[in-house]
């Protein structure tokens, strides 16, 4: 600073404008997130699927990086997935890249609960949070020919034998198909450390295990058993959010007499250690993705909610979630 101050005062004040702009360019260039700006088609950014193609986080970022790349806001995205351990492979890939300007992860409740289930050091408080984008309703799936008729049938015989109704979930223990079961087992009188939960990698093998008859019902989010309900080989006996889902013939358990309500949900982050600018220009393009027809018409697809929100306030979101982990798996001996 020394030698600057000898200039005129206005000198000072074009090096440091010429600074910031050229601050500006590099960290949007770098980071791939554009604004209109000519050669946008030429900017890259990563986006990391924690699970197989197929599964939520899966449909979530490829919705997203669809609209984001058809609606001009950016240039390809180079989507790829890393499994393994439900999502903690891809966690600690992302907190390993640490400071990387052009990676963006979809993540969600799964992903918080399976950090603490496989004793993982790489916790999503680790990251840098950008935003919350969807929530999705939980539901209660049996086979087509299955005794219980209504989510009644599936309490009273649950509560006459709790480990005699076999509990599928396509996530592992502390993620949303595991943790509903659990909350849902509370609500009605079951002990949830006696509940029969049997972990599948995924809607697939979920899928498989309904209509094979290895499991009496299975918890997930519908999207991905949209064609086994429409066909009839799969049955909705309730959902579980506040309103019944569009499309769907189930009541919701409050309906049911059942004092619960239980959203999944996912959302983005970005690796540790980046910079402002860059978290802040991240935030600004799902913003923008936000607000397109495009995005909206995915939401309606899907059956996603619109549950957006970013930056700090996303941030406090995910601590609370993480309490919420923590102390359901704590009080099911998990921990």
């Amino acid at each position: 600073m020394g030698g600057v101050t000898d200039r005129p005062a206005r000198d000072g004040r074009g090096v440091a404008v010429l600074a910031a702009v050229l601050v500006a360019v590099l960290v949007l260039g770098g980071c791939g997130v554009t604004r209109g700006d000519e050669g946008a088609e030429n900017q890259r950014l990563r986006m990391m699927i924690p699970n197989a193609p197929g599964g939520g986080y899966d449909q979530t970022g490829r919705a997203a990086t669809r609209v984001m790349e058809t609606a001009g806001l950016t240039g390809r995205f180079e989507v790829s997935n890393v499994t393994g351990a439900s999502g903690t492979v891809a966690m600690q890939r992302l907190v390993n890249e640490r400071g990387a300007q052009d990676l963006l992860m979809t993540m969600g409740l799964g992903v918080v609960g399976a950090t603490y289930t496989n004793g993982s050091d790489a916790r999503v408080s680790g990251a840098t949070p950008i935003a919350q984008l969807v929530e999705e309703q939980e539901g209660l799936l049996v086979p087509a020919d299955s005794p219980f008729e209504t989510v009644e049938d599936l309490v009273t015989a649950w509560l006459a034998d709790p480990g005699s109704v076999r509990v599928g979930g396509g996530s592992s223990p502390g993620g949303p198909d595991h943790l509903f079961p659990m909350q849902l087992a509370a609500a009605v009188g079951v002990d949830p450390t006696a509940v029969n939960y049997i972990s599948y990698d995924g809607g697939g093998p979920l899928t498989t295990a309904l209509l094979g008859s290895k499991i009496d019902v299975g918890t997930s989010g519908l999207a991905e058993f949209e064609g086994q309900i429409a066909d009839g080989s799969l049955r909705v006996l309730a959902v579980s959010g506040e309103e019944r889902l569009a499309g769907v013939d189930a009541p919701t358990l409050v309906e049911s007499g059942i004092d619960l309500v239980f959203t999944n949900w996912r959302g983005v982050l970005a690796p540790p250690g980046i910079p402002d600018e860059v978290r802040d220009a991240h935030i600004a393009l799902l913003e923008e993705m936000h607000g397109t027809d495009a995005w909206r018409d995915a939401l309606e697809t899907n059956g996603w909610v619109d549950a957006f929100v970013t930056g700090d306030e996303f941030e406090e979101f995910l601590v609370e979630q993480d309490e919420r982990v923590s102390s359901t798996l704590d009080d099911l001996g998990l921990l």
